[in-house]
């Protein structure tokens, strides 16, 4: 080789040990937890988060030890959804603690935003490097679950989660309406082609204003669990803490979506 074709094969040597690098550093870090769920949509504005958010506090409320993360880089959301007050301590080995909330720890990148309102604007190396920050250096101890709220979309930043952490598997969020669910469609074929397995599909926003069944005929297509529905309810209204946690209606649901995923788990684990 001349010096020019040596030098990129030097870099490309390099940056491939950087990665397994990151990637054992990861692991290292997520080694205590026993599931990974990922908790994904094809777009924004199907209640991806608040998904996320009721089956972690639904799981903790049950007795699971639970965490959540926000991988959503763009709309970190989680920190808000849980009420959380209090930042992230650092412990004497520079790892940071997360703070609970209604039984779950939890982190976000949210808690790195000098104002809430503030857009974040970032390219896709960025995105890279700030989620693998996020994984290295956050100290979850022991979790039944970690339940993380991905980014929406096919982009850079959900596919950089879905290369770096080993997920046991992903939730996906729809609701009834067509485009939505061409969306979900989408994001399953993502998560197939990288050979993760996925656990089922939710269908959020049910009722008589949207209509139903889009999750059942999502699942009957592609021939995937279908974990559940959850109705377009009042009791969202009241934000003070997630609605699973103030309404039997609610909790009834998200422990009937719990249920399947763990059955789903079970064969993974």
């Amino acid at each position: 080789m001349n010096p020019q074709q040596q030098a990129q094969a030097r870099a490309k040597v390099e940056a491939m040990r950087r990665q397994f690098e990151q990637k054992r550093a990861i692991s290292e870090t997520l080694a205590q937890i026993e599931h990974k769920v990922g908790v994904y949509s094809g777009k924004g504005g199907v209640g991806k988060t608040t998904v996320a958010v009721n089956l972690a506090v639904t799981l903790a409320n049950d007795g699971a030890n639970v965490g959540i993360l926000d991988v959503d880089i763009d709309c970190p959301n989680v920190i808000r959804a849980m009420k959380v007050a209090e930042a992230p301590q650092v412990s004497g080995g520079r790892k940071m603690i997360p703070p609970q909330r209604f039984g779950v720890k939890v982190m976000s990148m949210g808690f790195f935003q000098q104002n809430e309102e503030e857009a974040i604007i970032w390219r896709g190396p960025m995105i890279h490097n700030a989620i693998n920050q996020l994984l290295q250096s956050t100290d979850w101890g022991r979790l039944d679950y970690l339940v993380i709220d991905l980014p929406p979309g096919t982009s850079d930043a959900p596919l950089t989660v879905m290369q770096t952490l080993d997920m046991d598997g992903f939730v996906v969020v729809t609701t009834p309406q067509e485009l939505a669910k061409i969306d979900a469609v989408r994001s399953i074929n993502m998560i197939k082609k990288l050979q993760i397995e996925v656990l089922g599909v939710v269908e959020n926003f049910t009722g008589e204003i949207f209509g139903s069944g889009a999750g059942e005929e999502l699942a009957e297509h592609l021939a995937i669990p279908f974990l559940g529905s959850i109705a377009m309810r009042a009791d969202y209204r009241d934000t003070s803490k997630p609605a699973a946690l103030s309404s039997g209606a609610v909790l009834k649901e998200y422990r009937g979506i719990a249920k399947q995923v763990g059955a789903a788990l079970a064969p993974v684990a």
